[in-house]
């Protein structure tokens, strides 16, 4: 008797829940699924906005607004790559998520900032910032402040400001001090006591820094002087060693309209190429013992110079008056074979993660263009409010980013 009651229960229960199991199915039905493999953030610097596109399928999706000056913006993503961690110049960084197009949260953490990082497991976020000096190390899930790193102390007596930060592998990052002509390695083990090492004098004015794709190099340029500097982190207890002694300004001191990024240097191959400050060429140095080897002549002074991932060709952006051009230079032979005129001011570039196109933003034109890089043709154009940045989601799989 008492069985068949449960029996009873039970089928009035589920004739109970039947409409609404059937609402939840179709609420499910009505929402694809999807990965965010494929995702990415454009950066729009004058509207403090930023768009997410689908590279798989070359469109918009949506646009996410109210993340405040972005007029010199990146992008870091989580493990996941659900989360677009971007960070502006006023000092904010803002979470947003790439699936519902939502900015979860936003923090201010600095007056003026220029950039950030993200830990090798993903867990923490770190903020290098101008005013005041030095790093911050955040929460990735909540953006709780964990520790606040000050900056030695530069010659003006105020505390440096931080550049080039790059995450290193177990949960490290590594920065340059432009006021204290410094490297610094920042060890995230225990976020809330960071350890740091110190590296004074590697050379004057350490203007950006970047990390090799293994995280084993750090490298930083130097803005008051020629060469570079360079930290093996598999040996630092060696220090910094100078490297391309002739890199800078060099045998002219020309006019520089704009001080290359050395987060776009490429590795292709054996060689390491990068833009040559101030001068009309690309430098080609051997990776292994950092020795300049060759220079290819491009038409104007390169800031970008990006190769795709299959490392055949590398792809090298302008500072004005020939931002309006992109040019790609073949690696076996060094030389120049397309020059495009694509658009207007193309500030980057990003390549789809196994290089089938390149997408260009061009600021003056308000579009984002998408290139075939076997045809050089132009796949699709998308409008866009003064784009800068690109950033594709495949970063997320990435080291120094």
């Amino acid at each position: 008797m008492a069985g068949s009651t449960l029996a009873t229960g039970q089928r009035t229960l589920a004739r109970l829940l039947a409409p609404l199991l059937c609402l939840a199915l179709a609420g499910c039905a009505s929402t694809p699924l999807r990965g965010t493999g494929d995702l990415g953030v454009v950066i729009e610097r004058a509207s403090g906005s930023v768009q997410i596109v689908d590279n798989s399928h070359a469109q918009s999706l949506a646009r996410v607004q109210g993340l405040g000056d972005l007029s010199h913006a990146s992008v870091v993503f989580s493990p996941d790559a659900r989360y677009a961690y971007v960070f502006g110049r006023d000092g904010a960084i803002s979470k947003v998520d790439l699936l519902t197009a939502r900015l979860v949260q936003r923090v201010e953490q600095a007056s003026n900032s220029i950039g950030g990082a993200i830990s090798s497991d993903g867990r923490v976020i770190a903020a290098q910032n101008y005013s005041p000096g030095g790093v911050k190390l955040f929460d990735a899930d909540s953006l709780a402040l964990l520790a606040s790193v000050p900056a030695t102390t530069g010659a003006n007596g105020q505390p440096s400001r931080v550049v080039g930060l790059a995450d290193l592998p177990g949960k490290r990052f590594a920065y340059a001090l432009f006021d204290a002509d410094e490297i610094d390695v920042l060890d995230a083990s225990t976020p809330t006591a960071p350890k740091i090492q110190r590296f004074a004098h590697i050379g004057k004015q350490p203007y950006d820094g970047l990390a090799s794709g293994d995280g084993r190099y750090f490298i930083a340029g130097l803005y008051g002087e020629d060469g570079l500097a360079l930290l093996d982190s598999w040996h630092a207890d060696a220090g910094v060693r100078r490297i391309l002694a002739g890199y800078g300004r060099g045998r002219q001191a020309l006019p520089v309209y704009k001080m290359p990024h050395l987060r776009g240097w490429s590795i292709a191959g054996d060689y390491a190429f990068l833009p040559a400050i101030g001068q009309h060429e690309v430098l080609v140095a051997d990776n292994r013992s950092w020795a300049q080897v060759a220079t290819v002549q491009v038409l104007g002074q390169p800031v970008f110079v990006m190769a795709e991932p299959g490392g055949r060709r590398v792809w090298v952006n302008f500072a004005f008056p020939d931002n309006d051009k992109v040019q790609v230079i073949d690696v076996p032979t060094r030389q120049v074979i397309k020059t495009l005129q694509p658009g207007r001011a193309i500030l980057h570039m990003e390549f789809t993660a196994r290089g089938d196109a390149v997408w260009l933003s061009s600021r003056d034109d308000n579009k984002l263009l998408v290139i075939d890089t076997a045809s050089f043709e132009v796949r699709r154009t998308l409008p866009a409010l003064e784009p800068s940045g690109i950033f594709f989601s495949s970063r997320a799989s990435r080291m120094g980013m």
